[in-house]
């Protein structure tokens, strides 16, 4: 079976990348391999948890108190019906 779709090369001819400076191939090949998610924060959100581990402090405490509103929840939700 043939590809009916010949592979083309639609990069402008200005756009060199072998002239580009400061790139690195495969910076971050070991983190994707070890499963780590890199997740892009808003500037706000970056000004107040600065660090990976202020970022997960602050999860870890936001799933717990959701973790202790979920019983008080499902009795509001059975006692309004």
């Amino acid at each position: 079976m043939e590809n009916s779709h010949d592979l083309e090369d639609e990069l402008r001819p200005e756009y060199d990348f072998s002239k580009m400076t400061g790139g690195v191939r495969g910076k971050y090949v070991e983190r994707y391999q070890a499963g780590t998610n890199v997740v892009l924060l808003d500037p706000d959100v970056a000004q107040a948890f600065p660090t990976s581990e202020s970022v997960n402090e602050a999860l870890r405490l936001l799933m717990q108190i959701a973790q202790r509103q979920k019983p008080h929840n499902a009795l509001d939700a059975t006692a309004q019906t």
